[in-house]
């Protein structure tokens, strides 16, 4: 974000960040394709920004901006709405649930009230929109829970506390259906750390002597998704054997 801040002091008072840029300043991941490029939006009729490297847009005069991170930007529910323009359907879903998740920037709702009804990119936002949940903490969660569905895979819960029969906490899981003791993680680069690995072998014990079964998956498994699915297609058959 290095343009971004040499451009903070040049924008005009009818000039802010929009698009991708205004939700990768909000916290938002964003596939690297799309990382380099700045968004600068013009409210009304003045002249738009144009400048090496910058990608200028034209807004409504009462577009939606906040002022912060020092510079003025979309809020987080008008970015989503314009990030629709250049993301896919399953990367605009990554951004809503980065939106509406732990950082809690907005709702479902606000997501849904951003909508142009008729705008070109509306279809796109519509379908990403119906994707959309509260949970997800990371781009990779996104993208598993949303391949787990396609997979043919109930739709998980998301971030489940998950207790022993005397009600004591065993641990948080990214994705789980409740009902069959399953639970699905995916490990970031941060699950290497020692402490991090003593305590997920520690908390996945309690699970198995809790008759939970926990598949595990990485980033390596995004790029072959088959022996993932099957481990969960396995637990899934174990299940129903035991019901």
């Amino acid at each position: 974000m290095t343009m971004v801040g040499a451009l903070m002091p040049l924008l005009r008072s009818d000039q802010f960040f929009s698009h991708t840029t205004a939700a990768g300043l909000w916290g938002a991941p964003l596939p690297q394709r799309v990382r380099s490029e700045v968004h600068v939006s013009t409210a009304g009729h003045a002249a738009l920004m144009r400048r090496p490297g910058v990608i200028g847009h034209r807004a409504a005069a009462d577009v939606a901006t906040t002022m912060t991170f020092g510079a003025r930007l979309s809020t987080p529910e008008r970015s989503w709405w314009e990030c629709a323009s250049v993301l896919t359907v399953r990367e605009l879903v990554a951004v809503g649930d980065a939106l509406v998740g732990r950082a809690g920037l907005t709702t479902i709702d606000g997501l849904a009230a951003a909508l142009l009804r008729g705008h070109r990119y509306v279809t796109v936002a519509r379908a990403a929109l119906e994707l959309v949940r509260v949970g997800a903490e990371s781009a990779m969660e996104t993208w598993f829970r949303l391949a787990v569905v396609d997979a043919g895979f109930p739709e998980p819960e998301l971030n489940v506390d998950v207790h022993d029969a005397d009600g004591v906490f065993l641990g948080r899981v990214d994705m789980a259906w409740p009902e069959f003791r399953i639970a699905f993680e995916y490990d970031g680069d941060h699950h290497r750390e020692r402490e991090v690995f003593r305590h997920d072998h520690r908390r996945d014990n309690g699970f198995v002597v809790n008759d939970w079964l926990v598949v595990h998956a990485t980033a390596l498994d995004a790029a072959r998704p088959a022996l993932v699915f099957e481990r969960l297609r396995q637990a899934f058959e174990a299940r129903r054997r035991g019901a």
